[in-house]
């Protein structure tokens, strides 16, 4: 299925970018197109299916697989092992997680916070965005705190116990918001110049049309459901999830404890550098489509968390030096993730008019152009790590990631699903930048390219 972009001749350009434009992609392949559907409707299912595996299998992805083999692929094992363990939906599930976006949705709006911009988008547009989300943040987990341990509203583990139907309503939000936004782009788009339309229904559902979705000046569709409900819950799922094990074996594990602090720092990470990450890709470039709206309702909170749900059905008590060598890792990781992305942010914000490692920052002067017509100047760094490759900063992620998964031991491939997709997503950002890079900066990247042979890791790739 199709759909025309609106408008046409003189006037189609009022309502969107048109040509080749950097940004996200607007010519399409069929084989896109159909990648795309199936990602749409086939993502959720890979979550069920985890979610099966480690509430009904200790968290074994083979064991379903096993059970319907075992029984001769009967369509009576199918339904045994898989249809009659699908999550069910609650009143209640449903309560606490409305509850929860309509809590999240009045402190972003409500809370006092300073104001940051994003990086300049295809159209010319600088756009502000309301950065209050460490004290989001905080708020949110002294409430689940002091609900849990000092009035009793609640138990720690509310999350965990209503893990499975609070499934079955994400997955409706991510759907609805999904189609929300693909039907106020069309209706009553934020910014109409930097929409981008395919001409493939699917597509454009999957990867957006509107780059910025808001409501009024500040409401910012991307930040909130990221950074909101999405990153907040990420730390409170690992807290009621540890407090899920502390019920079933009557301690909390090292493991489980040393998960909680890397992924904590990854978060408050996060939100003390929140100005920083308006200038990052998830912000900056991707157009909000069922990539980001169903991704940050489900995909994030679920499969990001997979070890935490695996030390409940399999704790683990890591010895000493085993501890050491994860948090080892995962904290190198973190300094070198960290260290990176602040090169970057200072030579730009100085201009160049800096030092990196006692020595005068290098760099490529470039000019680019947006759809309004309009020049401009940036600058591609080539000093530091950013001399080193062109996405040091992976190594960085990827490290941390590895850290998270080797909390849980060896014995099971579930929990090192994370590292396995970060690889995938990295590696697949990395063209994705250097096509939207070539497209904005032109014989500019091609030199930077020259300076910089090696995307990720040095000498290697």
């Amino acid at each position: 299925m199709s759909l025309k972009q609106p408008g046409d001749g003189k006037t189609q350009e009022l309502y969107a970018q048109t040509g080749k434009t950097w940004g996200r992609d607007r010519d399409v392949s069929l084989g896109n197109v159909a990648l795309s559907s199936t990602l749409l409707f086939g993502t959720p299912f890979v979550v069920l299916y985890f979610w099966m595996s480690c509430t009904h299998y200790e968290c074994s992805l083979y064991a379903p697989i096993k059970y319907i083999k075992d029984h001769d692929y009967t369509a009576a094992a199918v339904k045994e092992a898989l249809i009659d363990k699908h999550p069910r939906h609650s009143l209640d599930a449903a309560k606490i997680y409305f509850a929860w976006v309509t809590f999240q949705a009045l402190l972003y709006a409500v809370l006092p916070g300073k104001i940051g911009y994003g990086q300049q988008t295809p159209a010319g547009h600088i756009l502000p965005y309301k950065v209050n989300g460490l004290l989001a943040w905080t708020i949110s987990h002294i409430l689940f705190l002091a609900g849990a341990f000092y009035f009793g509203w609640w138990d720690a583990s509310i999350i965990h116990d209503q893990w499975g139907p609070l499934l079955v309503v994400a997955n409706l939000y991510g759907y609805f918001l999904t189609f929300f936004v693909f039907l106020k782009a069309y209706t009553f788009p934020t910014h109409p110049e930097d929409r981008k339309f395919s001409g493939h229904m699917l597509y454009d559902l999957m990867m957006g049309i509107e780059l910025n979705p808001r409501i009024g000046k500040l409401w910012d569709f991307k930040l909130f459901h990221n950074g909101r409900p999405g990153i907040i819950a990420w730390t409170l799922i690992n807290l009621s999830f540890a407090a899920a094990q502390y019920n079933k074996i009557g301690y909390v594990t090292n493991s489980m404890i040393l998960l909680n602090i890397l992924h904590a720092t990854y978060v408050l990470d996060f939100f003390y550098n929140e100005d920083w990450y308006l200038r990052t890709i998830d912000i900056a470039h991707d157009h909000f489509g069922y990539y980001l709206a169903w991704g940050d309702t489900v995909w994030l909170p679920y499969m990001y968390t997979l070890q935490s749900h695996y030390l409940v059905r399999n704790p683990v008590d890591l010895s000493i030096p085993h501890f050491l060598l994860v948090a080892a890792v995962g904290f190198t990781g973190y300094y070198i993730f960290r260290a990176v992305n602040n090169q970057k942010d200072i030579v730009r914000r100085k201009k160049g008019k800096c030092e990196i490692w006692g020595k005068p920052a290098t760099y490529i002067p470039t000019k680019y152009v947006t759809s309004d017509g309009k020049s401009h100047t940036s600058i591609l760094i080539t000093s530091g790590f950013w001399g080193w490759s062109r996405h040091f900063n992976y190594v960085g992620d990827l490290l941390i990631s590895l850290a998270m998964c080797l909390t849980c031991g060896f014995r099971d491939l579930l929990p090192y699903f994370y590292i396995i997709y970060m690889f995938i997503l990295l590696v697949h950002r990395v063209y994705r930048d250097d096509t939207r890079c070539r497209g904005k900066y032109g014989k500019y990247w091609d030199e930077y390219c020259r300076i910089v042979p090696y995307k990720v890791f040095p000498g290697i790739w």
